[in-house]
């Protein structure tokens, strides 16, 4: 079993930043694919960016290219989301989670672990 832990949300004016942390036990987060993804008030959950293991690629939504990067540590078993430029249609409740399979899954329904999520809220 995986326990994923995100942190770093927060409340932050337009054109800020914020670096989200997805802190990973019971497991190594190593051999997993990690995704980050999003839902706000009224909407469906959907894709932010994706990791594979070894950090060897990323994929991100057309929305946050640009301005959102993911990265890992595998020493310290955290995914990270740093957000840059950050705008008020970027608030929702974050969620990191892993799979076992390589590769992007944009629907979210193929991963194995989610976190409980931490709140980012952009002021205009």
């Amino acid at each position: 079993q995986v326990q994923l832990v995100e942190s770093g949300g927060g409340l932050v004016q337009a054109g800020g930043s914020l670096r989200l942390s997805c802190a990973g036990s019971g497991r190594t987060l190593s051999i997993y694919t990690m995704g980050w993804f999003r839902q706000a008030p009224g909407k469906e959950r959907e894709f932010v960016a994706h990791i594979s293991w070894r950090g060897r690629t990323t994929n991100y939504s057309d929305s946050v290219k640009g301005r959102l990067a993911i990265s890992r540590d595998d020493a310290k078993n955290t995914v990270y989301l740093q957000m840059n430029s950050l705008k008020p249609e970027d608030t929702a409740v974050y969620y990191c989670a892993a799979r076992r399979m390589v590769g992007p899954d944009y629907s979210g329904q193929k991963y194995d672990y989610w976190g409980q999520g931490t709140q980012v809220t952009v002021s205009s």
